[in-house]
């Protein structure tokens, strides 16, 4: 179990180094991430290289038994690099270049950019390749973070061979992008820029590949890197910090070239309810590469300083945040950064030694955090045993996040929300695509699932067939890979398993922030189904039940509004299994209910049922984590061994934001494969 957090030693002399190395001594500190932004202490002009500092640093922490995950430093380019190739600056869709003053002032398709980088990268690998104190390798920092689009005359270029590779002729991509529409068809390549600044909408097709071609493209630099450290003969894992369910990037392609993913998350500590989407997170980190522990990279001891308000971690909340991460798989823990900036624009975010000095709270929970790790035996590789999925797509979010829909839907909070419908009832989930492997599962979600491809369609029929439950919600099935509709209505591809399709999807006025309504029946749809009522919003849609000589059960109506009576809840069994779908969006008592009747209906069961639902229980194999994120105490029953005392437990005491690690009898879970 790793523990420590980003090193800035640039920042300090090097007296403080050795206090530094002394106090990560006494935090029990496993592992530091070194030079993230240290590209201008190491190249300081283009033709100069000073690695005497470095060389220091690591010797210093190597000496003292403290691991290094060293960073490429190519985040920041140095003043030089601007001055000497102005074009590496990246702009944005209004043509205005974001200069320097910041970081990640780069153009990702800048061939100058790369060039530097893949020179400072081969400088350092071919340094410390072999150094014994480096255990990981960390790519560049948080790509796409604060650039998230670039739409420089780089960017154009590139976007334009991007094109040419996926679709091979003109002809083939005004199909695809339907540029018979508004005379959009081009002749050639050469006239596509990218979805800079115009009077009206965008094409949705071409804005969607412009997105995975950003996506694309920021993934080139960081294999770019990664190849290099190889090709020094470096033999360590090689990683990039992730940023939870962050839009501009789809994590499922990274993650299949990082040998352990690693995030970047932190829970607001003004929101009661974000552990549940810290929680999210940490299970779509494991989901990425079921079977490989990963690494929380980053996250704050106490306050942040880029929020509106930043308010403190309460006493315990940043362990009980810390053993959430390791009930769901993490084998590292790890924050930013380690002492506290006494300058610049992040002095004010906390740090493990922070600028009041270790006389503080936060630093006796650092230590007693480092403590508890320490002690830890090793742990599971990360097996949820989870019965449950729900379905997270970049594709799909990015085409939901086009303009021009009858209502506009927030793909990622609503999967979260979801998600947390789920989470309150502590069953194991794992996060999916559509074509992923979903024979251990007995229920999947899919939720919102505007773009689906014909291989996701066919996958989730086939899950349905085996003995699976499907639930579906509304605004799935809509499109395909190319944001058009499909011939024959909408639901063309789950037709035939869900049994209905919708005729109009009878948007709603979206929900006020405060939950109150703009006017009575203009923002919500009451429905009565078989588990009692629900609030509908965003969407009412109008369901046709097929009449396919297959029954479907509707088993929920609306009861006002221009569908009164018409079906909202239906299901179709197919094959072993069943479809569910629900024709409206829930507020979050309708989304538990609607959750809840799921999960009976495939026999799932929660890993542990707690007295509360600020009780979560995560299972790591045969281990299982209870944290109490409430303000009051609590008692839990449960059996078990605690991992840290070796006691035998049969009743767990909780104080706000206590936890627990207990070894238990491996819990079984039901397949519909079985």
């Amino acid at each position: 179990m790793q523990y420590g957090a980003d090193y800035n030693p640039e920042q300090w002399d090097e007296a403080t180094w050795h206090d530094d190395v002394r106090l990560m001594r006494e935090a029990k500190v496993t592992m530091v991430s070194l030079g993230i932004f240290a590209w201008s202490r190491i190249q300081p002009d283009e033709n100069t290289f000073d690695f005497e500092w470095l060389d220091t640093v690591i010797e210093l922490l190597h000496a003292n038994g403290i691991a290094v995950d060293l960073a490429t430093a190519t985040a920041s380019p140095p003043a030089w690099a601007v001055e000497n190739y102005p074009a590496i600056l990246p702009q944005d869709e209004n043509g205005a270049t974001y200069w320097p003053g910041s970081r990640q002032h780069y153009a990702p398709s800048s061939p100058d950019y790369r060039r530097l980088a893949a020179r400072l990268v081969t400088e350092i690998a071919n340094r410390y390749a072999a150094h014994p104190a480096v255990v990981l390798w960390h790519v560049n920092n948080e790509y796409g973070c604060h650039v998230h689009y670039d739409y420089s005359d780089n960017a154009a270029v590139a976007f334009r061979t991007w094109l040419q590779r996926k679709y091979g002729s003109i002809d083939a991509l005004n199909t695809a992008w339907g540029t018979a529409f508004w005379s959009q068809r081009y002749g050639s390549f050469g006239q596509i820029v990218p979805p800079r600044k115009a009077p009206y909408s965008h094409n949705p097709a071409g804005a969607l590949d412009f997105k995975r071609f950003t996506s694309d493209t920021l993934l080139e630099l960081f294999t770019m890197e990664r190849d290099i450290i190889r090709a020094a003969g470096a033999t360590q894992p090689i990683t990039t910090n992730f940023m939870g369910a962050f839009p501009p990037l789809d994590y499922w392609k990274w993650a299949a070239e990082v040998d352990v993913v690693s995030d970047d998350n932190y829970a607001d500590p003004n929101d009661p309810q974000s552990f549940r989407s810290a929680a999210f997170s940490r299970d779509l980190m494991r989901s990425l590469k079921p079977g490989t522990p990963w690494i929380l990279m980053e996250q704050a001891t106490n306050a942040v300083s880029w929020r509106p308000s930043n308010a403190p971690k309460a006493p315990g909340q940043m362990a009980a945040l810390s053993m959430q991460a390791v009930g769901r798989g993490a084998d590292g823990i790890l924050f930013f950064q380690w002492r506290q900036s006494r300058r610049g624009s992040e002095k004010f975010h906390s740090a493990m030694v922070p600028q009041a000095g270790t006389e503080t709270r936060t630093w006796r929970e650092v230590t007693a955090l480092g403590d508890a790790l320490d002690r830890l035996p090793e742990l599971p590789r990360g097996d949820s045993r989870a019965s449950v999925a729900i379905v997270f797509e970049w594709e799909n979010l990015w085409a939901l996040s086009n303009p021009d829909h009858p209502v506009a839907l927030d793909y990622v909070q609503l999967v979260q929300r979801w998600y947390a419908a789920l989470h309150r009832q502590n069953v194991s989930i794992d996060v999916v695509q559509t074509t992923s492997d979903l024979s251990g599962y007995s229920l999947v979600v899919l939720a919102h699932g505007y773009l689906l491809t014909d291989a996701g369609a066919q996958n989730l029929e086939a899950f349905v067939q085996r003995g699976g439950h499907l639930l579906v919600t509304a605004f799935s099935d809509i499109v395909d890979e190319s944001d058009a509709f499909r011939e024959g209505g909408f639901q063309v591809g789950l037709r035939d398993v869900l049994g209905v399709c919708v005729e109009d999807f009878g948007a709603l006025v979206p929900p006020a922030p405060s939950g109150g309504s703009s006017a009575p029946g203009e923002n919500h749809a009451e429905v009565a189904a078989v588990f009692g009522s629900l609030r509908g919003e965003y969407l009412a849609e109008e369901l046709q039940v097929i009449d396919d000589g297959r029954p479907v059960e509707v088993l929920g109506r609306y009861i006002d509004g221009r569908l009164a009576g018409a079906p909202a809840l239906t299901s179709r069994a197919t094959g072993s299994g069943v479809a569910h779908y629900l024709a409206t969006i829930p507020d979050d008592e309708g989304m538990l209910a609607v959750t809840r009747w799921a999960l009976e209906d495939a026999g799932v069961q929660p890993v542990l049922s707690t007295p509360s639902e600020w009780v979560e229980a995560a299972r790591r194999g045969d281990v299982l984590t209870v944290i109490n994120h409430g303000r009051e105490p609590v008692e839990v029953e449960v059996e078990g061994t605690d991992l840290l005392s070796g006691a035998s437990v049969s009743r767990l005491e909780l104080e706000p934001f206590g936890w627990a690690l207990l070894r238990t009898e491996a819990a079984e879970t039901t397949s519909p494969s079985d």
